[in-house]
């Protein structure tokens, strides 16, 4: 189990990390923070990384709900 502190530090830098990643335009940020984080703690790293992993993947899953619900539209709206 990782200590709340860490959590809530990589929490909040992936938070951060994501902003800027969509900001900049660059996807993989997150990986190379990742490797600067690694470098000194890595656990910090796994949690930074972990976090960044599920918050991306409720933003895919959020628009695959989307998507598929216009599509059900799309086809009941004839």
């Amino acid at each position: 189990m990782t200590d709340p502190s860490v959590q809530e530090m990589a929490n909040k830098l992936a938070e951060e990390c994501i902003a800027v990643q969509r900001k900049i335009g660059d996807d993989r940020l997150f990986m190379k923070l990742g490797e600067v984080l690694g470098a000194s703690s890595q656990t910090l790293e796994e949690a930074f990384l972990t976090a960044v992993r599920t918050r991306l993947a409720e933003q895919q899953g959020r628009a695959f709900l989307v998507n598929k619900l216009k599509e059900f539209q799309s086809k009941t709206d004839v």
